[in-house]
């Protein structure tokens, strides 16, 4: 298999039968014919929009099969080739709508005339014909390199259009977008040409962020500042974790008066922080870290545990028969839950024997959303005329579990004493549990939310410029960014879209940028490679 899509691949290129995230050559060949007849697709329906036909199932699966590519999502080949097989549905159906309509397949690209009969026995050869090696020797590595930064991005983007939509929040002229962008990249272009499609894609991710936080919001609520536990209590335990809030709610709801109490780990942390969530009183703490760090703490957990999205990794065999997963996320051996019905998943909190004693209190903060912040914007605008607050550093993204990302903790400890840290990602689990004080009531340290949530740092800074009557590039404001997979590359693109500069990624920049496209983000938009914390503050 060859994979460079996220920054694990660093390590070897994922040139081995296996990948670094478990990811076998098999599965990896049936997630690039997805995204091969995905792009086919999106090309049809744009195609079929000029005709005046939309169909809201070709949108949906579109951004799904992008979502379920991502690193850590589905690692069952027999779930993704029933996705194969229905996107092959969907092109046979959408080539016959194109021509009955009056439409023409003269000109479409060959993603447009896939057909999985021709390729089900022999994928490993389609996908040496068709795969990134083959593209990258006959287009070159910096063509290649730049259309996988726009499938990524949109990879990424596709994500938090699925939350979205779970929440029943869509929009059609985003769908469009997903279909036009991803379809530009089934035929040649220039390199300039991609990388204004690329900021395009930052485009279409901010407005994808801004749909989410709308959902987010509606329905639970503004985050408000929340102490949240992270000792446990004696009782029985269920552990959640990935991104997905409405399988929070849906699991308190289903759990409600049955003695069980609900942790949350990695990304579900800010879910603490909205009403319509925290309401539920056995929504008790959050447990563990970051996702590289669940297999050990998966181990120790006395419950069952359930994974809504995307960060699973290969379960140890010790676990295997308590972890549960929904929605896109999938392992062979893993029992799937397409009902949202979570009965196992209770059945199996009940059998377990749980925490059987308390631990000492210790809590931590979450919930500065962007409605949270800017209701004490004056109070901030007022610490920084007046000196008490020198300076913003945003620190988060992606965690990973390469050597190297102890210098967000680093970073994290140098700044100085009268500098406020926002934070956002699982990237904040490097050092969310460390006490920074406060600067005149503020806390120094503010966590903003999940990946998506970085539409409220946006908004945040956005907010601050206004104060102070300049653009955000002109704040006291670093933004040092952890990159992993696919979403930390949609949000990289909002950022560069936005026109915001000087952004510090790492620990290492993504392997599918050559240099030369490296070089022309560092020209245009001054984004470098971290150093040291020393060297970088």
């Amino acid at each position: 298999m060859f994979c460079y899509q996220c920054e694990q691949s660093k390590a070897g290129n994922c040139h081995s039968a296996m990948g670094v995230c478990g990811k076998d050559d098999y599965t990896s060949a049936t997630q690039d014919v997805l995204i091969y007849a995905t792009k086919g697709l999106a090309y049809l329906a744009v195609e079929l929009k000029k005709l005046n036909f939309t169909d809201k199932k070709y949108d949906l699966f579109i951004v799904q099969a992008l979502f379920t590519t991502i690193t850590n999502v589905n690692f069952d080949s027999e779930k993704l080739i029933l996705q194969i097989e229905l996107a092959d549905a969907y092109l046979k159906e959408a080539r016959q709508i194109l021509i009955n309509k009056g439409g023409s397949l003269n000109d479409a690209p060959e993603f447009a005339h896939f057909d999985f009969s021709k390729v089900r026995k022999n994928m490993d050869d389609f996908i040496d014909l068709h795969g990134v090696e083959t593209r990258r020797e006959k287009n070159g590595r910096l063509l290649t390199g730049l259309e996988e930064l726009i499938v990524y991005g949109l990879k990424g983007a596709a994500a938090y259009m699925d939350h979205a939509h779970v929440l029943g929040y869509e929009n059609e002229q985003i769908s469009a977008d997903f279909n036009s962008i991803l379809s530009y990249v089934t035929k040649p272009h220039t390199a300039d040409e991609l990388l204004g499609k690329s900021l395009e894609t930052g485009k279409l991710n901010y407005e994808v962020m801004e749909l989410l936080s709308t959902a987010n919001t509606t329905t639970y609520g503004h985050p408000v500042p929340t102490k949240v536990n992270i000792n446990v209590r004696k009782n029985k335990a269920i552990l959640i974790s990935g991104h997905d809030l409405k399988d929070l709610e849906l699991l308190l709801q289903q759990t409600e008066g049955l003695g069980i109490d609900i942790y949350t780990h990695g990304e579900m942390l800010p879910a603490h922080g909205y009403p319509g969530l925290k309401k539920y009183p056995h929504l008790y703490g959050n447990f563990g870290g970051a996702w590289q760090n669940q297999t050990k703490e998966f181990d120790t957990f006395p419950g069952s545990i359930l994974m809504t999205t995307n960060c699973i990794q290969r379960p140890r065999k010790s676990y295997e028969d308590r972890i549960f997963t929904t929605g896109l996320v999938q392992f062979p051996n893993v029992v799937h839950i397409t009902d949202k019905d979570f009965s196992l998943v209770i059945k199996k909190a009940l059998e377990m024997p749980g925490f059987t004693e308390d631990t000492p209190e210790q809590t931590i903060l979450t919930g500065f959303g962007h409605n949270a912040v800017l209701n004490v914007a004056p109070q901030i605008v007022d610490a920084v005329k007046s000196g008490k607050i020198s300076h913003f550093y945003l620190i988060g993204g992606c965690d990973g579990a390469k050597p190297g990302r102890n210098y967000y903790t680093e970073l994290a400890l140098s700044v100085p004493q009268d500098a406020v840290i926002l934070t956002l990602a699982c990237g904040k689990y490097r050092f969310n549990k460390l006490d920074f004080g406060d600067i005149g009531g503020i806390p120094r340290l503010l966590d903003v939310g999940q990946c998506n949530d970085s539409y409220s740092a946006i908004q945040i800074a956005l907010a601050l410029a206004d104060a102070f009557e300049c653009d955000v590039n002109s704040l006291p404001l670093s933004i040092i960014l952890s990159w992993y997979e696919q979403k930390a590359v949609a949000v990289l693109l909002t950022l560069l879209y936005l026109g915001i500069k000087n952004i510090k990624l790492g620990p290492t920049l993504p392997l599918f940028l050559e240099p030369e496209a490296v070089q022309i983000l560092v020209d245009t938009f001054g984004l470098a490679p971290i150093s040291t914390p020393e060297a970088d503050l």
